[in-house]
């Protein structure tokens, strides 16, 4: 079976990628690499060195989400795990990691291959946990810097619901900065029959959210970029019994620090008065869970790539695109050691589902989106071109065999 194919019939959560770091391992260490493992728990690294020069970082994120596929493929995952409640989930590849993973083997053999032509270290990281927001930082806190060389450059991308065969650039703000908040509200259970003796945390939940989306509309200037999505609520057992206590789950997409530090403390504001307003009788905990910063691709280094990218990969559609909401956590990388990121967005949808004049703002009907249980890249032109610009943006920053040693 082919990696992409076996990688994504045998998705794994986050820090649980065991099974893709071994068959990673075993890929690197075939191609020469120094392979690193167990770096950031589930993490795995590969260098390789060829004189001096630059210190070129290529990374690729492992884990998957606990989604039920529902795409057909014959090479769909019918794999369950455990998530860190202990909840048993469904578990897919939903956001192209498996392609992610894929490409970086590919660009890592070809630039094996042709080592050379090119003088410096290649830094492969194959990262776990991208989706709970924690494993870059993990592997740096690991000591990931203690056995590998700090990187000139960190490069990377992002499969995406753009037609195959286009890269997206963003220069400057790239990805948005994106906190989590865990919400526990109390209330006072009973008889569904008796609401007048007991407070209803359904209605307390149900009354937040509401107000919780008034803050994007009615906080935040017109011209500011924010989201705030309640994405999980849960309460309750029965239809006839009242709750003792609700659960809402909170993420807020943020460029500007301002904005952020605004959207948070409204939310607790809300999240306490509309607990009051129920007349609950304890206060309700709010906790902060996953976190990235904004992903910022430096211009120079970005603009370079571009270019390098534009010249080299035939028939592929180099543009640039407006931030996206997403966020990434591979800023985590390079913000240590002062590196600057370019990190790009590979398109994966099938190009006739595309108008031609397509602007890439909105997704075309029939086209879904990543964390969708039918999210399914296409594999051809999506490696080939992943593999390439993985390839190209590697080889622009590396030393040239025949150049001065060290010359960028």
């Amino acid at each position: 079976m082919p990696v992409y194919e076996d990688l994504h019939q045998h998705p794994e959560l986050s820090f649980q990628e065991t099974r893709t770091a071994s068959i990673v391992a075993a890929r690197l260490a075939e191609l020469g690499f120094d392979v690193h493992e167990g770096i950031g728990r589930t993490g795995v690294v590969g260098v390789l060195r060829s004189g001096d020069g630059p210190v070129v970082m290529l990374r690729a994120d492992m884990d998957a989400l606990p989604v039920r596929e529902q795409t057909d493929l014959t090479y769909a995952s019918t794999v369950r795990g455990t998530d860190p409640d202990g909840n048993d989930v469904p578990v897919m590849h939903a956001c192209g990691h498996d392609i992610h993973v894929t490409a970086l083997l590919g660009a890592a053999e070809l630039l094996t291959t042709s080592h050379a032509n090119w003088t410096g270290t290649l830094v492969a990281v194959f990262q776990p946990a991208e989706e709970n927001g924690g494993g870059a930082q993990v592997m740096v806190d690991d000591g990931l810097y203690d056995v590998v060389p700090a990187p000139d450059i960190v490069l990377g991308q992002h499969v995406m619901p753009y037609p195959s065969g286009v890269i997206g650039v963003s220069s400057g703000p790239a990805f948005a900065a994106t906190d989590e908040l865990e919400v526990r509200l109390f209330g006072k259970g009973g008889h569904g029959s008796q609401p007048e003796s007991t407070i209803d945390p359904v209605v307390m939940a149900a009354a937040t959210v509401m107000r919780l989306q008034t803050i994007v509309s009615r906080e935040i200037a017109g011209g500011d970029t924010a989201v705030l999505t309640v994405g999980t609520m849960q309460a309750g057992t029965k239809s006839n019994v009242i709750a003792d206590e609700a659960h809402l789950g909170l993420n807020i997409r943020s460029y500007d620090p301002g904005v952020r530090d605004r959207i948070i403390a409204a939310a607790h504001r809300i999240v306490n008065a509309e607990a009051s307003a129920s007349g609950a009788t304890r206060a309700p905990e709010i906790t902060g869970r996953d976190s990235f910063p904004v992903l910022m691709n430096d211009p120079a280094a970005t603009a370079r790539t571009i270019a390098a990218m534009r010249e080299s990969l035939d028939g592929v559609d180099v543009r640039e695109v407006q931030p996206v909401m997403g966020s990434e956590d591979i800023g985590n990388l390079a913000v240590p050691v002062d590196a600057p990121i370019v990190y790009w967005l590979l398109g994966g949808a099938d190009p006739a589902l595309f108008p031609r004049d397509e602007h890439l703002t909105s997704l075309p009907a029939g086209v879904p989106s990543n964390h969708s249980p039918f999210f399914a890249p296409v594999p051809d032109p999506t490696l080939r071109v992943g593999i390439a610009a993985l390839t190209t943006a590697a080889r622009e920053w590396l030393g040239a065999a025949d150049a001065h040693k060290g010359e960028r």
